[in-house]
């Protein structure tokens, strides 16, 4: 490949049966990959960090405290396109390309060119949607309550009606993670690297998870495990955490496929 990200079109690639040593390898290179270039990490992260307090502070001064949950849990769907700029830095590392930021920087600018914004739009729209049948579940299951204010009235989660609610937007949460997980797990490594349309890559992405369905539901529950535990502190701990599951992810597209 040139120092260029662009490739000829070429086919579909094959689907790689993957074994646990190669999660673990994609993980210890993401790790790696973070600490030979900490700065492109920590700015990369320090983006999403920054749009988590502020949305966590609109929710708070709206008063909408409840939906911080909702938005909390759905937020980490957004990740990948932050981490666009990893995957480019991971490339280069990979190749032994200069890391420079006008370079790198202008691949991910360029992306609004390519497939990348057509992958944004499936994405936001799940997240979209996701929010919605939070609201409508929430109608559903607490629209009879005397609720004021949702910090001060937390009792009403302790009924048989609140404890019925938490598990149903646990459940949805986690179908709609499954399929996001499903669709870009290795399909935006795969559009930055390579000249394909984003619904062949959905696909790929998709033919990944089901020929190592075990492998990577592992991967899948590692990274919602990592991204869960580094929100809780402010959102601080994903400074780190992004930036290495961003190198880890752009590994693992190159033990998945051909």
């Amino acid at each position: 490949m040139s120092e260029s990200y662009l490739e000829p079109a070429s086919a579909v690639p094959e689907v790689r049966l993957l074994t646990p040593d190669d999660l673990r390898t994609a993980l210890f290179a993401g790790i790696r990959d973070f600490r030979r270039a900490p700065a492109f990490g920590l700015f990369f992260s320090a983006v999403y960090v920054i749009c988590g307090w502020i949305i966590l502070l609109a929710l708070t001064t709206s008063g909408n405290f409840w939906w911080i949950l909702p938005a909390a849990a759905g937020f980490p769907i957004l990740g990948p396109f932050i981490a666009c700029g990893l995957y480019e830095v991971s490339r280069r590392l990979e190749l032994g390309l200069p890391l420079r930021w006008g370079q790198v920087l202008g691949v991910v600018v360029a992306q609004k060119d390519r497939q990348i914004p057509s992958m944004a739009a499936v994405v936001v729209i799940f997240f979209l949607f996701w929010n919605f049948l939070s609201h409508m579940v929430f109608a559903l299951f607490m629209g009879t309550q005397p609720i004021v204010n949702i910090s001060s009235s937390l009792d009403s989660f302790m009924t048989a009606n609140g404890l019925t609610l938490l598990a149903v937007e646990m459940l949805i949460g986690a179908v709609f993670a499954s399929i996001l997980f499903s669709i870009t797990v290795v399909s935006l490594p795969l559009l930055l690297d390579r000249e394909m349309d984003f619904v062949t890559a959905m696909i790929t992405s998709v033919q990944v998870v089901q020929a190592n369905p075990v492998l990577m539901l592992s991967w899948g529950v590692t990274i919602g495990g990592i991204l869960f535990f580094a929100m809780l502190p402010g959102f601080l701990g994903l400074l780190v955490a992004l930036p290495v599951l961003g190198h880890a992810t752009w590994h693992l597209y190159r033990l998945a496929l051909d």
